[in-house]
């Protein structure tokens, strides 16, 4: 780095007065830090590594205070670098600003398969660390795992569920499997069916395998009860917020059974819950367009399904599907295996996690395997007009977020079909005021000729049933 460069960084933290994901500060203007093990640790386990400046108080306003001295503070780094394993090696660069010296170490992050880099005194467990924002972390236990079951290409997938039976397995799911091995794996096709299930890892010496039991089992949640998919519809846009009548769930359902079920379960249930509303498109012909496209939807809970970490420190974490009133959140555990980075989803061909599931599956024609899933999500929301979607990785949790564009409210609803605006308006709970000025008619007729025929016919209802004059009255959709 140029003597130009580090001064250019030193003025923008100045400017922020903050830290960053890439600067930590160091004052050292007495002495050498007591330690800086956990950022050495944290700078090389996150792929843009990292810079220690030595010579600048936080605690002072970020004001230069220099180093105590240049050589020894350099050699007690170099020394501190040497107790991580492996060995960090930084560049150091040095430069005066108002008259005093200042130190930075530029840290570079090492290989994914190198990881995690740890202090050698604490050990690798209470070593290595992760940063998060400007702060160093203590990696959890998983994290630590995580990086450990890449090196070894440990398969959790295939490990045996020793309590599982054939006999639970869906035999008509079964044998249409075994029909599309021997047509797609002809040199597959005269082996006996025990050794297919065997080669294909379904079964591991006569055992079902995790991949096996998840592929197939008539319901995989008796040995693994949190391997499922818990979604939920929520009033508002935070967890928490609750409608007029107190309930903080619209809907609220576990969704069990194998891949293929809780897959269609899943979309079945956003279908239910998102809101739909009516255009006219330039040809003059109505059309129903959804909050959210079916095919993304699918894409990306088929991938939380199928990329997940399935190893037993996190079989315990459901996949969580959130509908809030501005956006889905789909968020799963496991981050992306094999390293890189969110903008290089679908752009490339990523190590994969779960191989054996990930073949069983595409036989079964639930999956493609031909890493499209993620094209497709982005294609799909831009044919829609709608904001593009989010992909965000965090300490071992991933996390996509459909966006529906109306910031917290369903706002752009055609009235053409006046009944059926205000009976899509009424997703969340509408006051008498409310709604006179959505149809823009007068009270009585928005009350007796609109709102009272939907709720004849079952398509609103009262909050207040029993207090039909209430000021505090609203009126909900009634959800099928």
């Amino acid at each position: 780095m140029q003597e130009e460069e580090l001064q250019a960084i030193i003025r923008k933290v100045q400017k922020r007065q903050s830290e960053f994901q890439t600067v930590e500060l160091k004052a050292a203007e007495f002495d050498f830090p007591k330690r800086i093990y956990d950022t050495l640790s944290s700078f090389s386990n996150q792929d843009e590594g990292g810079m220690i400046i030595f010579g600048i108080a936080e605690k002072e306003d970020y004001q230069v205070v220099g180093v105590y001295d240049l050589e020894n503070a350099q050699k007690k780094a170099m020394e501190a670098c040497e107790q991580m394993e492996p060995a960090v090696r930084a560049l150091f660069t040095s430069t005066e600003i108002d008259g005093k010296m200042v130190l930075a170490a530029e840290i570079p992050p090492v290989e994914y398969w190198l990881r995690p880099v740890f202090y050698k005194g604490a050990g690798r467990l209470k070593g290595s660390y992760v940063r998060v924002g400007d702060g160093d972390k203590p990696m959890s236990e998983y994290e630590v795992y995580s990086y450990e079951a890449f090196r070894r290409r440990i398969r959790e997938d295939m490990r045996p569920v020793t309590e599982g039976q054939l006999r639970f397995f869906d035999r008509e799911r079964l044998e249409i499997y075994l029909d599309a091995v021997k047509k797609e794996r002809p040199n597959l096709s005269r082996l006996a069916e025990n050794d297919i299930l065997e080669l294909m890892g379904i079964t591991a010496q006569g055992i079902p395998t995790l991949a096996g039991v998840l592929a197939f089992s008539i319901y995989p949640q008796t040995h693994f009860p949190q391997l499922c998919i818990t979604a939920v519809s929520l009033p508002g846009s935070k967890m928490g917020e609750t409608d007029e009548e107190g309930a903080r769930f619209l809907d609220n359902r576990r969704i069990t059974g194998a891949i293929p079920d809780m897959l269609e379960a899943s979309v079945d249930f956003v279908r239910k819950n998102m809101r739909t509303k009516t255009i006219i498109d330039k040809n003059g012909k109505r059309v129903d367009k959804d909050e959210y496209p079916l095919i993304a939807v699918r894409e990306a809970v088929l991938n939380a399904l199928l990329h997940r970490d399935y190893s037993l420190l996190t079989e315990n974490t459901p996949i969580a599907l959130e509908m809030y009133r501005d956006r889905l959140e789909i968020i799963s555990k496991g981050g992306l295996y094999g390293g890189g980075s969110v903008e290089q989803l679908g752009t490339g061909r990523p190590e994969t996690r779960n191989s054996a599931l990930i073949n069983i599956l595409e036989l079964m024609k639930v999956a493609e395997n031909r890493y499209s899933g993620i094209p497709t999500i982005r294609k799909s929301f831009q044919e829609a007009g709608l904001p593009a979607p989010e992909f965000k990785v965090s300490r071992g949790i991933f996390k996509v977020i459909f966006r529906n564009g109306t910031d917290g409210a369903f706002s752009e609803i055609d009235k053409t079909d006046i009944y059926k605006a205000v009976t899509e308006y009424c997703q969340m709970p509408r006051s008498r005021d409310e709604l006179t000025e959505f149809t823009g008619k007068s009270r009585y007729y928005t009350m007796s000729a609109i709102v009272q025929p939907l709720i004849e016919q079952g398509k609103l209802k009262m909050t207040l049933p029993e207090k039909p004059k209430s000021s505090k009255q609203r009126y909900i959709a009634v959800r099928n």
